[in-house]
This record gives C-alpha cells, sequence and structure tokens, in this order.
C-alpha cells in the first residue's frame, strides 16, 4: 500500500511551494491536486506541470493503466457525483463519525478512485511516499476511512497553516491559470476567506482527534529555516533524512526541477531557482477595515497557531 503525505489547508496557504520542494526529495512523488483530476485534467484536458496535456503526458498516462487499465475505463461522471454526495465540507460532520452503512459505501467507493492513483503513482514514479496537495479537508476525512480498510491506507496529513491576514490578503488578488486560456483562479473577500480559514483548520484539528496522524506546519515557520523544516518532514513522511543531500535547497532559495503536478496553484509550472522569502505585503495593503474583520472571526485560532492579533503596519 501507498504511503501518502496528504497536505491540508486553505489555499494560498503555501501548499505548492512546500509541495513542489518535498517532491525534489529522492523517494517522494508530488503529484499535485488530484482533487481536481476528475473534471480539469480527464474531463477538460488542461495541462500537466511538465508542459503537455494531460492526455499526452507519458507518466499520466502510465498510471492510468496502471490503476485502472486505462483512463477510458474511469466513469468522470460516477466520480464526481460521489464527490457531490461526500466530498463537501458540509458532510465532515457526518464523515468523522460512524457513518451509515448505506453512506459508507459510498465514502470507500469515492476513496478508493485515490488509492488506486496513489499506488499506481508510487509503482511508476518508484517512490515510496506520494504527495497530494489537494488541501480539501473534506477529501481527507473521506480518506481517514481508507485508513480502515484492508490493506489500510498509510496516511498523513502535513496541516500547513498561513497567518490569516496574509491568506486574505492573497485572496483579493487576482492569479490566471495559465492552464486554461482566459481563466482565473477564484477570488475571495477577507471575510470570506476569514471564515474558510477557520473552517477548514478546525476540521483538521478534528481529523487529529480522529487518530490520524496530523502535523501542523506553519508557513512562515518553514521559510525561516528551510532544511531543517524539510528534514522534520521527511522524518514525518518515513524517510530517513540523513540519506537526503538538500544541496538544492538553501535558506533563501530553492531549484525545482520539471514535475507532474496534475492540478493546482501555477506555481507548480515553475522550474530553476526560486526565490524563499516572506510575503508580508498585507501588513501595507490589506486595510485597516478589513484586518480588523479577518482577526474578529480568526483571532482564537490565530492565538492557538501562535500569531500576533497586534500587528503593526
Amino acid at each position: 500500500m501507498a504511503r501518502v503525505v496528504f497536505l491540508g489547508g486553505l489555499g494560498r496557504s503555501g501548499t505548492t511551494l512546500i509541495e513542489r520542494v518535498l517532491g525534489e526529495v529522492p523517494g517522494i512523488c508530488a503529484v499535485g491536486e488530484l482533487v481536481h483530476l476528475w473534471q480539469r485534467d480527464l474531463r477538460d484536458d488542461e495541462k500537466c506541470a511538465c508542459g503537455s496535456h494531460f492526455s499526452a503526458c507519458d507518466f499520466w498516462e502510465r498510471v492510468g493503466v496502471a490503476a485502472f487499465g486505462g483512463w477510458h475505463r474511469v466513469d468522470v461522471h460516477r466520480v464526481l457525483a460521489l464527490r457531490d454526495l461526500v466530498e463537501r465540507t458540509r458532510h465532515i460532520p457526518r464523515l468523522a463519525t460512524r457513518v451509515p452503512a448505506g453512506y459508507a459505501d459510498l465514502v470507500r467507493e469515492y476513496a478508493d478512485y485515490y488509492v488506486r492513483i496513489y499506488e499506481a503513482a508510487a509503482a511508476v514514479s518508484g517512490a515510496e511516499v506520494i504527495v497530494d496537495s489537494s488541501k480539501h479537508s473534506a477529501l481527507a476525512h473521506v480518506l481517514r476511512h481508507a485508513t480502515q480498510a484492508e490493506p489500510p491506507l498509510d496516511l498523513r496529513v502535513l496541516h500547513v497553516v498561513r497567518d490569516a491576514r496574509g491568506v486574505a490578503y492573497s485572496w483579493t488578488k487576482t492569479v490566471l491559470r495559465p492552464e486554461a486560456a482566459a481563466d482565473e483562479m477564484t477570488r475571495y473577500s477577507p471575510a470570506r476567506s476569514a471564515l474558510l480559514w477557520t473552517a477548514h483548520n478546525a476540521a483538521f484539528s478534528l481529523l487529529r482527534r480522529r487518530g490520524v496522524r496530523v502535523r501542523t506546519l506553519r508557513y512562515e515557520e518553514f521559510l525561516a529555516d528551510p532544511q531543517a523544516t524539510l528534514r522534520r518532514l521527511v522524518t514525518f513522511a518515513g524517510l530517513d533524512p540523513s540519506a537526503v543531500d538538500l544541496g538544492w535547497l538553501e535558506r533563501d532559495q530553492v531549484t525545482l526541477g520539471v514535475s507532474h503536478s496534475a492540478a493546482g496553484n501555477p506555481m507548480r509550472f515553475t522550474t530553476g531557482v526560486v526565490p524563499l522569502r516572506q510575503d508580508d505585503a498585507w501588513r501595507t495593503h490589506l486595510a485597516p477595515r478589513q484586518r480588523a474583520v479577518v482577526n474578529a472571526v480568526c483571532a482564537p485560532m490565530l492565538k492557538a497557531y501562535g500569531y500576533e492579533l497586534g500587528v503593526k503596519r
């Protein structure tokens, strides 16, 4: 059974960079946000991070054959219907309890699509660990049920947290999706992103109480000491950090190669030297009223994660 590190948290929290860095470690294969594979890749044939359209990517073609005997054998409409039935934030209270038998069958069926991809990606890449940066808390709760299957999924959740005010400001920006012509990523108001930040982070705390191995990482801590943080994450993934050469990762930059991230933030297309630095633009660009709203909504969890509320501009 594949060992899976699931990157969780609200979007714009730094998960794509964490995924890309983990994907450079020998023995780890990062596959992007698989939660979007069914619609963006199988249905819409958007681009893999390698630059090829999904249907023309050799890696994903081999994964499809190993997982399902070919992607043409996957009923995309069925998968999307299952997603709507079980993989929604509103379903988390039900997923976190002992679900009724009929509903449990749907959860296991949906989770099995992901498990088969994880196993196939591990076989095709030769990796010991698969990184799925889907982020969605509801999907993580779905996958928890696969840890109770036979054989059980080895699921480890890396819960990435970023200062809610930085996240709120990032969600106001216009970001183009290069894999989809004339398309932009979703934008949220600071109030909306504050509510989502609170809900998703709380959902991952609940997941820990349900027995799943969850490690919380503040994005700011990674940027402060990338190498030390990565060694801890490699250990969390079940690999030996002493055997990993981190010459490509420095305190202020990282060198990234080509990946096969199926979906996600446009940064997945970036290769070469990438600077590592704190993005604190929110301190001067997030309006005082917007900051006050985010502080009011997120104050308890900001404090719990060690963030200061009274940050000066």
